[in-house]
């Protein structure tokens, strides 16, 4: 059983998982995909994690929990990690973000009123006309 006050020098992809609280297979897309370097191996082979490691995942896990691409993560952990980077250079990066939420907060909104006109339509009655049915049914190819 690991031990929870394991050094965060020599950590187990497993234990990186349980401290992070990120599932084993992302952390292996992570590295996949390049966000999270390759860590050191024991001389049996094993890799072996670091603090440097659980910050990095927990960075890029928050990241993600506020709606940051794939893409976008990785410039921002460039800037990081080539150093030297500016609050302005950071602060761009997620004053777009911001506008790419809001634009995603404006179109759900729009399909939630659309919804919710349409469903307010609907009789609910044992019949098989449907305005939900109709409008789903309808082609997207207009004249």
């Amino acid at each position: 059983m690991p031990d929870d006050h394991a050094p965060a020098s020599d950590l187990k992809r497993s234990e990186l998982a349980r401290l992070t609280g990120c599932n084993l297979e992302t952390i292996r897309y992570y590295e996949n995909v390049g966000l999270m370097p390759d860590p050191p191996r024991s001389p049996a082979g094993h890799r072996r994690y670091g603090r440097a490691h659980v910050e990095r995942l927990s960075f890029v896990m928050r990241a993600r929990e506020l709606g940051f691409t794939m893409e976008e993560i990785r410039g921002l952990l460039s800037l990081v990690d080539r150093g030297g980077h500016t609050c302005a250079e950071v602060e761009g990066v997620g004053r777009h973000h911001l506008g790419v939420v809001r634009a995603k907060i404006r179109d759900l909104q729009a399909i939630e009123t659309r919804l919710s006109d349409t469903i307010a339509r609907c009789s609910g009655a044992d019949t098989p006309e449907c305005p939900l049915l109709d409008v789903l049914n309808q082609s997207r190819l207009r004249a």
